[in-house]
């Protein structure tokens, strides 16, 4: 059991360290190129960012279908689910707080990704309202039918990885088909189809990797702690962030 956990958190290790440096690695690559004038959807995404008019009453009711799925977490004491499920939106933030950086450091240029056709409300250039409800649901299935044993091998990776990964992929390839036709813009070609390597590993990774970590901790005060002080450091650099206009 020992050598098994000492596998997994070596493995994790490995797994973070890689997406740490992709994430460098994304963050100065913008500014290596061409950053002229503003690419495809930049101009439109900025006009409806914070735009209170494209309310749409779907809203309401995706809040009402989030509230039934944590409802019943909480009244089965899930608590390691609906932390992990929390989690998984807490890390897309994150995201959603860096691509917004790069689209104000590179002088509006574009960020990484960018959202296009009506939204009930867009909060970041590349995130809307309906991905925030779709990621609060996301986080809390792809803890369903995980393996009790976080310490269960598959082909000698550590299921944890390797499911996350999985998942990963999946959303990759439904950020392709998005993607085919604008509903989701891509303008820099290392974040693309020609050359998907930063997609796999810091689109949606790190969310489920980050997810199971919760999911996994020992009792529910850490994992109340570790989302508490995920969404404290958050909500300051957002709340500093937008004030000075920056994402």
């Amino acid at each position: 059991m020992k050598e098994n956990s000492s596998t997994r958190v070596g493995q994790m290790r490995i797994a973070w360290s890689v997406i740490g440096i992709c994430y460098c690695i994304v963050w100065i690559a913008p500014f290596l190129t061409d950053l002229s004038g503003q690419a495809f959807g930049s101009a439109e995404n900025l006009a409806n960012m914070r735009d209170s008019s494209q309310f749409g009453w779907h809203v309401i009711a995706l809040l009402g279908a989030v509230s039934f799925a944590y409802s019943l977490e909480i009244e089965k004491r899930n608590w390691s689910g609906i932390f992990a499920g929390l989690a998984f939106v807490l890390m897309d933030a994150f995201n959603e707080m860096w691509n917004g950086l790069i689209f104000s450091a590179t002088g509006g240029y574009s960020a990484y990704w960018m959202c296009s056709f009506p939204t009930g409300y867009q909060t970041l250039i590349g995130w809307n309202i309906e991905i925030i409800f779709n990621f609060l649901f996301w986080g809390l299935i792809i803890t369903k039918g995980i393996p009790q044993d976080k310490e269960m091998k598959i082909f000698g990776i550590n299921n944890r990885i390797v499911i996350a990964f999985s998942w990963a992929l999946l959303g990759v390839i439904v950020e392709i088909v998005l993607n085919s036709f604008d509903a989701l813009i891509w303008n820099y070609w290392w974040w693309s189809t020609r050359f998907p390597f930063f997609l796999l590993i810091l689109a949606y990774f790190p969310f489920a990797l980050i997810t199971y970590f919760i999911y996994d901790l020992p009792s529910t005060k850490l994992q109340a702690t570790f989302v508490g002080s995920m969404a404290g450091g958050l909500a300051v650099c957002y709340i500093v962030f937008i004030a000075v206009g920056w994402i």
